[in-house]
């Protein structure tokens, strides 16, 4: 029996042995379950992400553009865009910073806080029912995102 020549040059068997392949799934799997629970709130996850960050930290400190990308990963113009549908929502405004004239602090309006409230709930439902089939691997799981999020950097953390 002769054997096949693979398809592709590749150094995996296929694509269930490809961890890209796989992420890349697991990723739209995920994001159209996000997409769902968030639609009735009028939020799309960007909006979500950026809101529930701006709302966090927001409490701690006056947040910029920059900041806010920075803190959520998403490209500067994406925030901007981003920011803008959330302003024309009337769930964050742009202020005055107070260290650098300059600059813009967002700030998140009693609205958006109300709205980042309702959503954070069900899209940690969401994420709590999508991740239940690794359940007893959750602390690991997420050390492992951790790692992969910092660019493969292991965390500052004793523990990880």
């Amino acid at each position: 029996m002769t054997r096949r020549k693979p398809p592709l040059p590749s150094k995996v068997s296929g694509p269930a042995d490809s961890p890209g392949f796989l992420l890349w799934k697991i990723s739209n799997a995920w994001q159209r379950r996000q997409r769902q629970v968030l639609q009735p709130y009028g939020l799309t996850h960007s909006q979500f992400v950026v809101l529930t960050t701006a709302t966090w930290y927001g409490a701690s400190e006056p947040l910029t553009q920059t900041r806010i990308a920075e803190l959520t990963g998403i490209d500067p113009m994406t925030t901007s865009q981003v920011l803008r549908a959330l302003e024309a929502a009337e769930l964050v405004v742009r202020q005055a910073h107070p260290d650098d004239p300059r600059a813009k602090a967002i700030a998140v309006t009693r609205a958006g806080r109300e709205l980042a409230r309702k959503a954070v709930v069900v899209v940690e439902d969401c994420d709590a029912a999508f991740f239940a089939p690794v359940e007893g691997d959750a602390a690991r799981l997420l050390k492992l995102f951790q790692v992969l999020a910092q660019g493969g950097d292991a965390p500052d953390d004793e523990g990880a």
